[in-house]
């Protein structure tokens, strides 16, 4: 009788029977592949159960871990954007999306350190923004003077920073239209009260806070917030080359004692401690995905369990014939790695089109090469650590049981 019309057991029972019969143990090692291969496909529906489990912790760990990072790309995502290496902000500032006015004054005591290539200013205000059709909602306003080298709008997809220049035109990201209750470029809505056009649509500028950031010239955000000509929310420093940024750092600190003088790591830190931590937004997402990661295991070690004890005869069989517990154990991880390999790959298929699904909303899902690694060897380890629980029986299986069926 061919290998395809035997069952698992029919199997196992032959080749252990021939390995201790001849005294050929190597072969029956060699074996232990196909044997688990058998084992595990002739039971379709504990297979079918086993892979929904390991599926189930690969997708839900992947979008937990990948919103972990993309929520830290977002906090983080204007930070990274600018290119000055130090930041000036008022005492307290818990992060970028925790904007207070200061005087102004900082601009004009940074340009006299020595060191100091540029500085520029930025206005950072919560705003009211009215709907074309009616409504309002809150925006997070950003002003800058690009034209000068500092922040700009980036990932621009429709009108350009030139069409910026205009008075009282902004910048939107297209995730937010809906919120914002516009629908195309040149759309007019009012900045507490006062009238703007869309001139530039970008892609993919999120906030954390799901605040819309609406992009616009310094001298526009200074009407529109109402504030000072000399006012700033943040002043950016950008050092000469080779010169010493701690040191122009400290002499800043010291000229400016009503505000925090931070290197743009340490603004960086900062703000993803207070929103990711302080907030309790990361721990929230570290539990979904231990959660995930608990529920993966358990159904996969009672689906192991179960297709253990439902061949504990034959297991028996095979210690009688002399089979050692670690060739009956290489044959059940060896179940959970073939278990493994088919629910990670299908879990990451399915977890790369919910990325994909995701791309241009507001929710910001991100998978890196490393995050791709890390969740492989965690599928492993899984249903290693399930494989446990089903070896745990086998090894109590006493052989001279077999002669009393």
């Amino acid at each position: 009788m061919s290998d395809e019309k035997r069952t698992p057991e029919e199997i196992l029972m032959a080749d252990l029977a021939a390995a201790a019969g001849g005294g050929d143990m190597r072969r029956a090692i060699r074996m232990a592949p196909k044997l688990a291969y058998r084992n595990l496909f002739h039971d379709r529906l504990s297979l079918i159960v086993t892979l929904t489990g390991i599926v189930f912790s690969v997708v839900l760990v992947a979008v937990q871990c990948g919103l972990y990072l993309g929520s830290e790309n977002t906090i983080a995502r204007v930070i990274d954007q600018t290119d000055g290496q130090i930041w000036i902000v008022p005492l307290g500032t818990k992060s970028f999306d925790d904007p207070s006015l200061m005087t102004g004054e900082e601009k004009y005591a940074a340009l006299a350190v020595p060191g100091v290539e540029s500085v520029e200013n930025l206005l950072v205000g919560f705003s009211k923004w009215r709907k074309p059709g009616g409504g309002t909602t809150t925006i997070l306003l950003v002003g800058s003077d690009w034209n000068d080298g500092g922040l700009a709008p980036w990932n621009i997809i429709e009108g350009s920073l030139h069409d910026l220049n205009a008075p009282f035109t902004v910048s939107v990201d297209k995730s937010y239209f809906k919120d914002l209750g516009i629908k195309k470029l040149d759309d007019v809505a009012e900045i507490n009260g006062a009238k703007v056009r869309i001139a530039a649509v970008n892609r993919r500028i999120r906030s954390f806070t799901t605040l819309p950031y609406v992009f616009t010239k310094r001298e526009t955000a200074l009407s529109l917030i109402g504030a000072a000509s000399r006012e700033a929310s943040y002043t950016l420093v950008r050092t000469e080359p080779g010169a010493d940024v701690e040191q122009i750092r400290q002499e800043l600190a010291r000229r400016l004692p009503d505000a925090e003088v931070l290197l743009r790591g340490e603004f960086r830190k900062r703000s993803l401690n207070y929103w990711l931590f302080q907030t309790g937004a990361g721990a929230a997402l570290i539990a979904g995905a231990l959660l995930g990661l608990i529920v993966g295991v358990v159904i996969v070690a009672q689906t192991l369990y179960s297709s253990t004890k439902d061949h504990l005869n034959e297991f028996a069989t095979l210690r009688a014939l002399g089979a050692s517990g670690g060739y009956i154990h290489q044959v059940i991880l060896l179940q959970a790695m073939i278990s493994a390999l088919i629910g990670y790959s299908i879990g990451m298929i399915l977890s790369l089109l919910v990325i994909w699904a995701s791309q241009d909303t507001t929710l910001n899902i991100v998978m890196t090469p490393g995050l791709a690694g890390a969740l492989f060897g965690v599928t492993i380890g899984m249903c290693a650590i399930a494989a446990v629980s089903a070896i745990f029986k086998v090894t109590r299986i006493d052989p001279a049981g077999v002669f009393s069926r």
